[in-house]
């Protein structure tokens, strides 16, 4: 693994069933990049995502995935230490993964949960140079004025910034969101991808973001990897992807996955 970098798989493979949902990945990550994972459905994003993390196992054999320059995984085995490693990387969710019964507040406050332990995070008993903290984090991300409502009466937009807030609390130093604005309206969604470069930007948090809409991919991520049949197709900077490169990568639908979500 580089000096600069983050997260770094190597020669990851897994397998469902008879089908391949990687085939010997490798893709590093550098300290501070934002990068875009790309692909049709069903060419193995999502998989590599939970990967990085060792929420999904990778096969048995020569693949390794390691963060901060801790193994996560190796062989087909999740390292030991593999907790204190997801402390320190933020996981976005589609579907928010806020519990919608409790507060904004609450939900973001959770993100302390690794370091403060359970039991307090149970009965809230949350100290109070860290519910500062979790208001500065609702604040960064705009949601500030609905922290006492519970997330399931806020918009999809709202509570997906929430997710983020979570994740600053978290003090996570990697971002990983898959798919964050796939059930967002085009507003909210530019609104989430905006922060998500703020963030990179500012806190030099390093963002790692799944996306269906390519022209999001484009124009906010630096560099793209693309995903096909489980194996990375390309892996450059985002302006090095012409038409027909994107042709190649999804076939001649391209047009219906370049634009949704956007303007011609």
């Amino acid at each position: 693994m580089t000096s600069n970098a983050v997260l770094s798989v190597r020669a990851a493979s897994k397998t469902f069933g008879t089908r391949k949902a990687l085939d010997g990945v490798s893709v590093s990550v550098g300290r501070g990049e934002m990068v875009a994972l790309i692909g049709p459905s069903g060419s193995g994003k999502s998989t590599l995502l939970r990967a990085m993390t060792g929420l999904g196992r990778i096969d048995a054999g020569e693949g390794t995935v390691e963060a901060f320059g801790e193994v996560v995984q190796a062989h087909g085995r999740v390292s030991d230490r593999v907790r204190q490693v997801r402390a320190r990387i933020g996981m976005i969710f589609q579907q928010f993964n806020l519990v919608g019964r409790l507060s904004l507040f609450t939900n973001v406050a959770l993100g302390m949960l690794g370091r403060l332990g359970f039991w307090r995070g149970l009965f809230g008993l949350w100290p109070a140079a860290e519910k500062t903290g979790v208001m500065a984090a609702l604040v960064r991300v705009g949601v500030a004025d609905y922290a006492g409502q519970r997330a399931a009466t806020l918009s999809g937009g709202q509570q997906q910034r929430a997710a983020i807030a979570r994740a600053l609390v978290q003090k996570a130093e990697v971002i990983l969101a898959d798919e964050p604005v796939a059930s967002l309206d085009p507003v909210s969604a530019r609104r989430v991808m905006e922060l998500l470069c703020d963030l990179n930007r500012d806190e030099a948090i390093s963002v790692v973001v799944c996306l269906h809409q390519v022209d999001y991919a484009m124009r906010y991520c630096p560099r793209v990897v693309a995903l096909k049949a489980g194996k990375v197709v390309y892996d450059g900077p985002s302006r090095g992807l012409s038409h027909e490169r994107l042709v190649d990568i999804y076939g001649p639908e391209i047009e219906e996955v370049f634009w949704e979500g956007g303007q011609k």
